[in-house]
Order: structure tokens, then C-alpha cells, then sequence
């Protein structure tokens, strides 16, 4: 879990403590948390997850791209596949935290690609001038 451990040690410069809300492996491994992981050749290059966020609506969690393989696709692939599992399980809305500074603009760009739009702060979230709330309401399709 060394993967995810960078993860946490890359946020920790970026905010204070209570602006930081990347989860730890223990809280990954918790009731109500999908994680999925990117390999390549046997390597570990990325992870997504997906926590319960209240009925029909989850927050993505733990985008991270290998900071040498960033720009290669690796988090668009994640986070479409994201957003298919949700659509197959009837998700409604997806809904994200991530930091305002200069350092989360191209997570910013990225999400906003795929469609997320700012929002209020959700679930347990206060208003932070930190963070940046996003959402997308998911196009659920029966076929």
C-alpha cells in the first residue's frame, strides 16, 4: 500500500490536516468503499474508489496517477470507469472533493472534462476556501 501512502504524503504540503480528506487504507477498506487499481506490466499506476455518500449518490475518493506517468491517460481511464460502475448501479450522483490550489488544477480540468460542475460543499463538508466541491448527476441507462 506504498501507492497509497504517496498518495497522503503528496497532499500533506497541501493544505492543513482539516483541509485534507484522502482517505488512509483503513478507511478504503471500509464497508461501502469500491477501490479499483491501474496496473501496468505489474505495476501499480493509479487508484479510484467510489464511498457511499447517501441513496443513488457516492464520492469518488483516491484518483492518483503515478506522478511520473501523469498526462498518460491513466486518470481519464480511471475515472470513466468510475462513472460506469456507477451508471450500471443506478448511481445518480457523483460528487468529489478536491484542493483549490494551483496543484489540483489539472484533477480540476480533468473532472470538469467528464462533466463535473462546482457545488455546494455535501454530505459532512463545511465550506473551505481549500476545497473545491464538484458533482455529476450520472445518466442512468436501461437497457
Amino acid at each position: 500500500m506504498s501507492f497509497l501512502s504517496a498518495h497522503l504524503d503528496e497532499m500533506a504540503p497541501t493544505a492543513p490536516a482539516e483541509s485534507r480528506h484522502a482517505l488512509d487504507v483503513d478507511a478504503l477498506r471500509a464497508p461501502g468503499v469500491r477501490l479499483w487499481v491501474a496496473h501496468d506490466d505489474g505495476v501499480l499506476v493509479g487508484t479510484v474508489a467510489l464511498a457511499s455518500a447517501g441513496p443513488g449518490h457516492e464520492e469518488l475518493k483516491s484518483m492518483r496517477a503515478d506522478p511520473v506517468r501523469r498526462g498518460a491517460g491513466i486518470g481519464r481511464a480511471l475515472l470513466q470507469f468510475a462513472v460506469s460502475d456507477a451508471r450500471k448501479r443506478g448511481i445518480r450522483r457523483l460528487s468529489l472533493e478536491t484542493g483549490s490550489m494551483d496543484f489540483f488544477a489539472p484533477a480540476r480540468s480533468l473532472y470538469r472534462a467528464a462533466g463535473f460542475v462546482e457545488c455546494a460543499p455535501f454530505g459532512a463538508y463545511k465550506p473551505d476556501p481549500n476545497s473545491v466541491f464538484m458533482t455529476l448527476e450520472v445518466e442512468t441507462h436501461t437497457r
